[in-house]
């Protein structure tokens, strides 16, 4: 026999599935919950006139039945969520006051007190969504133990390497460059820009040994400060001439060239207190491989 239709001035109660009654329930401080609008919706009543309905039988919503979320829970709960939206939210998010959530009794509640046959089918289908919640979660219990775990390893491993990033940050606050430099062919302009910047550290004087010095070394010498005396120490056979010196002392004085067939490395000394060694001559510096350090 076919189903009876609906006269045209009968309402047709259409609720939900269990389905989505479940993504209606939330964990709030360790409870399982339903906020006021979902409720309400379910209900079909307004809100306000939900809580309203509560609040006129204080005596069977104790404090532990319906509670008052805080910003912060609510914030969180929009992480589980997603946002609020179309629900009366309070300014900064829609909402004119903070929401109500409703525990397991808090809502069994509320089909007593608003005696509405849509209200107890409604309680109903919720009382077997709360159920349904309690069974997966017991069922699921180790695994969400150690999902739980996870986190925390997760959360340890990363305080343990924000701490190491921190000291490795303080210690390059507090120590001074390496003192060991390495450039590789074809880093003529860097090679050149760090020797001038040693160059430039001197004071007083500066002695350069060098078997192989020319009219290139002479550039890097003369970006010197004011006053700073040179004596470069370079072979017998160095293709510097006395000519090439006489030139640079007339703008940059004083150098003074001496000659040596003794050192086989080449050293920078300044003010006579700090050493370089350079595995180059300073005129082909960056031309090929090469590396310097502090002595």
């Amino acid at each position: 026999m076919p189903d009876k239709e609906p006269a045209k001035n009968e309402s047709v109660i259409t609720l939900s599935s269990d389905a989505q009654i479940r993504d209606m329930i939330y964990t709030v401080r360790g409870h399982q919950v339903m906020l006021d609008s979902d409720l309400a919706e379910l209900y079909e009543v307004e809100t306000k006139a939900l809580n309203r309905a509560a609040k006129r039988n204080e005596d069977r919503f104790p404090e532990d039945f319906p509670f008052k979320l805080t910003r912060e829970e609510l914030d969180n709960l929009r992480c589980q969520i997603g946002a609020l939206a179309g629900q009366d939210t309070d300014s900064s998010i829609g909402r004119t006051y903070l929401p109500h959530v409703y525990t397991e009794q808090g809502v069994a509640m509320l089909a007593g007190v608003l005696r509405s046959k849509v209200a107890i089918d409604a309680s109903v289908r919720i009382m077997r969504a709360f159920v349904e919640m309690r069974h997966f979660i017991a069922d699921n219990a180790h695994m969400f133990e150690q999902i739980r775990s996870i986190d925390h390893r997760l959360d340890s491993l990363e305080r343990s390497t924000d701490e190491r990033f921190e000291r490795v940050f303080d210690y390059m606050e507090t120590h001074e460059a390496p003192s060991q430099k390495v450039f590789f062919e074809g880093q003529v302009y860097d090679a050149f820009e760090l020797l001038v910047s040693l160059v430039q550290r001197a004071k007083r004087e500066i002695v350069l040994i060098d078997g192989y010095v020319d009219t290139g070394t002479l550039n890097i010498l003369a970006k010197k400060q004011p006053g700073v005396s040179v004596t470069v120490w370079t072979h017998p056979k160095t293709s510097l001439t006395a000519r090439d010196v006489a030139t640079l002392n007339v703008q940059y004085p004083a150098l003074e060239v001496r000659h040596t067939a003794s050192f086989h490395d080449r050293f920078l000394i300044l003010d006579g207190t700090e050493g370089y060694l350079v595995e180059a001559s300073l005129k082909d510096a960056g031309k090929k491989s090469f590396g310097g350090r502090q002595a």
